[in-house]
């Protein structure tokens, strides 16, 4: 293997790499930023929290059947009480959905 095509490796491997990182992260932040005040940082909102809006914990099973699209519809149409989240491109919305989807 020559050494310019070992370098151009290395480099696509970190790219990629960096790139899975950035997914994960990107919709952690977001959902930090947007969704945690009301859902919680964990996916479980507070006892107030959860009454007053009747938010169900992500843990729920009700809320483990839930696709991404439909957290995605929830997040981008609102839900209930839970009014539409702004200012979010359908990529961060996905990210999000995808990152909630994730919490037990």
């Amino acid at each position: 293997m020559s050494r310019s095509f070992r370098s151009h490796l290395v480099l696509a491997v970190i790219v990629s790499m960096a790139s899975a990182v950035g997914f994960a992260q990107s919709g952690d932040a977001t959902y930090k930023s947007k969704c945690a005040s009301c859902h919680g940082a964990t996916g479980t909102p507070s006892a107030g929290m959860a009454k007053l809006m009747g938010i169900k914990p992500a843990s729920d099973p009700e809320m483990q059947k839930l696709t991404i699209e439909q957290i995605s519809a929830a997040i981008k149409s609102g839900k209930g009480k839970m009014k539409p989240v702004s200012g979010l491109t359908d990529e961060q919305i996905k990210e999000v959905a995808t990152f909630f989807k994730g919490l037990k």
